[in-house]
Formats: structure tokens, C-alpha cells, sequence
């Protein structure tokens, strides 16, 4: 199967290479442009976006917990069931097959 032309190794590079140095901003290396100077790291400015984020939480109500919870209940016992089920037809015909092959 034939490669697409501009599908080598080096063509990819040398693509990847001429976007980046036009994408730099103009005198500085393309290296320059992804190394973004550092801001510090300020404590109290963080635990006001902290805040803030929390704020926007929307909580369940005791309702809707309990809901959710009786849900997943039912759905842990109708998966059981069904699992219980599907093992014991597999092993009874496993058992009827090597009953089968030894007699």
C-alpha cells in the first residue's frame, strides 16, 4: 500500500516546525513561545478561587440522595440476579457437556 505524499517522518517535522515558527510572535524563537513566564504562586489569591468554585456547587438535596441510593441498590440486586442466572445455565451446561463427553 502506497504512503500519501507528506506522510514521511520528515515531512511531519518539517510541517510541525514551519506552523510553530509561524505561530511564534515575531523575533523569538518558536521554544520561546511555549515557555510562558511562571506567575507565583500567591496562597490567598488561591483560596478565593477556591471559594469561589465551591460557591458554585449545586448539592443534592436529602431527596434526591435517598433516590439515588435506593436506585443503585435495585440495580446491584437486578445485576446479581442476572449474573446468578447466566452462571448457573454456563455451569449446568458445562456439566451436561462433560457428562456428555465422559459417558
Amino acid at each position: 500500500m502506497a504512503r500519501k505524499p507528506g506522510s514521511s517522518p520528515s515531512a511531519i517535522k518539517n510541517r510541525a516546525a514551519r506552523t510553530a515558527a509561524a505561530l511564534a510572535p515575531a523575533g523569538q524563537a518558536p521554544s520561546a513561545a511555549a515557555a510562558a513566564p511562571k506567575k507565583p504562586f500567591n496562597p490567598v489569591q488561591f483560596i478565593r478561587e477556591v471559594r469561589a468554585e465551591a460557591r458554585k456547587i449545586t448539592w443534592t438535596t436529602r431527596k434526591e440522595t435517598w433516590i439515588t441510593s435506593v436506585m443503585v441498590f435495585i440495580m446491584v440486586i437486578v445485576a446479581s440476579v442476572f449474573f446468578f442466572g447466566v452462571d448457573w445455565i454456563l455451569g449446568t451446561l458445562a456439566n451436561l457437556l462433560l457428562k456428555f463427553a465422559a459417558g
